[in-house]
């Protein structure tokens, strides 16, 4: 097997997608940041002193998303036409549910715009509750699916489907 971010030599390179098709490509990418019931509370009652948390991890997130190829250093800078980020309370887990869709017609895929987008909303709502909850933890950053390009789609197993296929909720499972 062969890696394709490797040369000849296993020198990391970027991927030459010249001679690739430009195709629609949609990513939906999952994670929750886990709290305290009371800083969960205090998200929901809008009561962080640092003012309104999940707009400003909704905004983190988007920005990232647009940024991704500085993030990663092999990733190809995409022309992004839609990146949209959920933020959802999860009482039950003491959590913020976060997720991410993002689209391009492009000749590679934006799971990275996806997983990045997440990854800023959860370290934007750490940064903005730290003061309340050290002890917060951004986990469960993960693919839940993936559409278009030469592989075609592929769904996580065990995932609520995404908005676009009923019965979703944001931040569906895990």
């Amino acid at each position: 097997m062969s890696l394709s971010h490797l040369d000849a030599k296993g020198r990391a390179r970027m991927v030459d997608v010249g001679e690739k098709a430009a195709t629609r490509r949609e990513c939906i990418a999952r994670g929750r940041v886990t709290m305290a019931p009371a800083t969960l509370a205090q998200i929901v009652e809008g009561r962080m002193p640092k003012g309104d948390v999940i707009a400003v991890a909704r905004i983190a997130g988007l920005q990232a998303a647009k940024r991704t190829a500085e993030w990663i250093p092999l990733a190809h800078p995409l022309p992004l036409e839609a990146v949209e980020i959920s933020l959802e309370p999860d009482p039950a887990g003491t959590c913020v549910q976060i997720e991410a869709r993002a689209l391009a017609h492009a000749k590679t895929g934006v799971e990275m715009e996806a997983l990045v987008a997440v990854a800023a909303a959860g370290l934007a709502l750490y940064d903005m509750c730290k003061a309340v909850d050290r002890g917060m933890s951004l986990d469960a950053v993960r693919l839940v699916r993936k559409v278009g390009g030469k592989s075609g789609e592929w769904k996580r197993p065990g995932e609520d489907p995404p908005a676009d296929q009923g019965g979703w909720r944001p931040g569906g499972r895990g």
